[in-house]
């Protein structure tokens, strides 16, 4: 068999997640945040004579017509689509289609994956060619694993994006580098990548920007690293080719990407960022406290005033987005009142806050369950449930303070953050903060139309649909216009996104005061725990 027909298909996310924006997608004419990079880098590995179809079910749907054409599925993802990842297992072997299921929820859970015919875990590029000769072969069934750490991401492709249909998505993914030289307790990126960043070359990742561009993209391109400047020296060596690239262009793409809280130090690579059209940085900060910091092994926030390393980077005209996670062992009770102040005396208007959950394969996760602690269906949600992500679905062990107090204190910090008094005053803080002189606050660049036809839709949408911001939204968007114009642009992704968070924090509330409600009537039973070691 020389020619393969291989449909790819990325599985739904659950519905009840942070990070689906489903109503701000909406609002702008998307269908979702992102498309899956990790798929279309596998499909541009494969035989040149192989025929490649994707599907995102998360943007259309997979029908009995795409599986008659197919030869073999491949599908995974992560922990959140492990529901529906599943669900495409089935429908494929019920057609007696062969299943190749790789990942990082595979890769760190295989065992929930017994069912497909092929596990190919790890890095695609170290163990990709493996499997495909096996095929080839006429293998049908097997695992392929791939030698952790070890892939050459400089062998790396560039990603089929011919595969996807631009306008169902509001931003395109790349990927720079891979591994985070930190040693977070909760994080599962270290062992899924390593603790040495391994980064692609700069020739290699303009060539994929060169194909965006050359597709006709403009707009969002967000940096998928989990964390750009884990390899300093690395990405300072790129970052002023990176700037010429946009200059050249007249910058096409305005960036998104993650990063760790001391880049606040860096005024340098800050300035770099700036000059290349980075807009936004996700930032993990999880807690104020140093204690809670030192025992989760986040060192790095500690010895420093996180709220001005905020600011720092706001004056380099990069808002910042945050995560804070709630349940620690070593947090007090008085945990709500202190996440709530510094979100609010750092400014950062998107807080991504959520209660702790013990990945699969992560330190926490085997420091639980060598104590006894560690509820023994942790990486199993309920596939029927409306449960998302951390937001509704964690403390999957026992905990230290009382469970019940937990979720009261985590309730606080939503309801008071996510306020559209508390959250539209945050981001006219920030307006008034970014230093926006720098290449990032261009607004006519060659994305400018793509722009205008997203605020044109925002504007109407918060005017005509989304009445109860009505005031607030012309009110912080006429204040910013007026008091620091350049800054317009990244004020109207933070408003567009509170269509999302505004109406998601209140479904957040509402689950969590049911869980309270059953622990309070007796209804919560705590789950078996894995035997301790």
């Amino acid at each position: 068999m020389s020619e393969c027909n291989v449909l790819l298909v990325y599985p739904r996310f659950n519905a009840g997640s942070f990070w689906n924006y489903g109503a701000t997608c909406e609002m702008v004419g998307a269908k979702y945040p992102a498309p899956p990079l990790g798929l279309i880098t596998v499909a541009a590995m494969l035989p040149e004579n192989w025929n490649v179809r994707l599907i995102d079910r998360n943007t259309g749907a997979l029908t009995n017509d795409d599986l008659a054409w197919a030869d073999m599925v491949m599908t995974g993802g992560m922990l959140p689509q492990q529901a529906d990842c599943l669900a495409v297992i089935r429908r494929a072997q019920e057609k007696d289609i062969p299943v190749a299921v790789g990942g990082p929820d595979a890769t760190s859970s295989p065992e929930v994956y017994e069912a497909a015919d092929f596990l190919v875990l790890g890095e695609a590029e170290g163990i990709l060619d493996t499997f495909v000769e096996a095929w080839k072969e006429g293998v049908r069934n097997g695992r392929f694993t791939a030698e952790k750490f070890k892939a050459d991401v400089t062998s790396s492709p560039i990603p089929r994006f011919d595969l996807l249909e631009f306008e169902d998505y509001v931003q395109i993914g790349v990927q720079y580098s891979r591994g985070c030289p930190f040693t977070c307790e909760f994080c599962d990126i270290i062992e899924l990548y390593g603790r040495v960043p391994r980064t692609k070359t700069n020739d290699q990742i303009l060539a994929e920007l060169d194909r965006l561009y050359e597709l006709g993209y403009r707009g969002h391109v967000d940096f998928v690293d989990d964390n750009l400047i884990g390899n300093k020296r690395a990405v300072k060596g790129f970052l002023p080719e990176l700037a010429a690239w946009q200059k050249e262009r007249n910058y096409p793409f305005e960036m998104s990407t993650e990063a760790s809280l001391n880049l606040a130090d860096d005024e340098a690579l800050l300035k770099m960022m700036q000059d290349a059209g980075y807009f936004s940085v996700f930032i993990g900060i999880e807690s104020p406290d140093p204690d809670v910091l030192v025992a989760t092994r986040k060192k790095q926030n500690t010895r420093r005033d996180i709220a001005k390393s905020v600011h720092k980077i706001y004056e380099a005209g990069i808002f910042v987005l945050a995560g804070f996670i709630v349940g620690f062992d070593e947090e007090s009770d008085k945990v709500a009142d202190e996440i709530s102040a510094l979100i609010e005396e750092a400014a950062i208007p998107v807080a991504m806050t959520g209660l702790l959950y013990a990945l699969p394969n992560t330190q926490l996760t085997r420091r639980l369950a060598k104590e006894g602690r560690l509820h023994a269906d942790f990486g199993t949600d309920d596939p029927d449930t409306e449960h998302g992500d951390q937001c509704t679905a964690g403390l999957n062990f026992t905990t230290v303070r009382p469970r019940e107090q937990i979720l009261e204190d985590f309730k606080k910090i939503i309801d008071r953050v996510y306020g559209p008094e508390a959250y539209f005053g945050r981001v006219q803080k920030v307006a008034s903060m970014l230093d926006m002189s720098g290449a990032n606050g261009s607004i006519f660049g060659a994305g400018f139309f793509h722009d205008i036809k997203l605020f044109g839709r925002l504007m109407y949408a918060m005017t005509f649909k989304e009445t109860t911001y009505r005031w607030p939204f012309w009110k912080t968007l006429l204040k910013t216009a007026f008091t620091n114009f350049n800054a317009v642009k990244p004020v109207m992704m933070m408003l567009a996104l509170y269509v999302h968070l505004g109406p998601f924090s209140r479904f957040v509330v509402a689950q969590i005061d049911k869980q309270i409600a059953d622990i309070e009537k007796g209804r919560w039973q705590q789950p078996t725990l894995v035997a301790a070691e």
